[in-house]
């Protein structure tokens, strides 16, 4: 039976909010983030833990400025999220600001864009997928439905190697890989 041992904070943080040095390292190991750019980030999502739960609901999430104005905000706390639940965990907020971060490399976030992109979740973009996609980024307002049909169609036909009416990863891939500026684009400064 080993003593129980109390974390001790690091330093800047209330005893009520604590990561552990441990915590910290791991969070640092697996994310894009220095130690630094951690805490500043589990401030953030103790801002928005309003109700002081351990988890928070897409809503709160969706309170954060970067996300609020973002058309796919929703869409990237639904990819997220504990798909049971639906509430994002600390490690759910982490993971997500880490791959919209400047750090993230292309392949991470052409995977994410991906299934942020495949709005029902089948694991391809269907021409629903690439509807909702285009109504996203360039709202109802400016183009008309059959506008938008239109701009799906054409994405298919430049994109869809194989034939099928849909884009598999790999063909979602290579579009990317003519998409210089994705990365920069495909991003959250938080």
């Amino acid at each position: 039976h080993t003593p129980h041992h109390t974390p001790q904070p690091v330093m800047g943080q209330t005893e009520s909010s604590l990561l552990t040095p441990t915590q910290l390292e791991e969070y640092q190991d697996c994310t894009f983030f220095t130690k630094k750019e951690i805490l500043h980030i589990h401030k953030r999502y103790r801002q928005l833990n309003t109700k002081n739960a351990s988890e928070l609901t897409i809503d709160q999430v969706l309170t954060l400025p970067e996300l609020e104005v973002n058309p796919f905000g929703r869409r990237i706390c639904e990819v997220f999220c504990d798909k049971q639940t639906r509430l994002i965990s600390f490690e759910d907020f982490l993971d997500c600001m880490s791959v919209f971060s400047e750090g993230a490399t292309r392949d991470v976030k052409a995977s994410y864009a991906f299934r942020i992109y495949d709005f029902d979740n089948d694991g391809y973009l269907s021409k629903g997928d690439l509807v909702e996609t285009v109504k996203c980024l360039c709202g109802t307002t400016d183009l008309t439905a059959s506008e938008i049909e239109l701009v799906a169609d054409k994405i298919l036909q430049e994109a869809d190697l194989d034939g099928d009416h849909k884009l598999s990863y790999v063909e979602f891939e290579h579009v990317i890989s003519r998409a210089p500026d994705f990365i920069n684009t495909f991003r959250i400064r938080i």
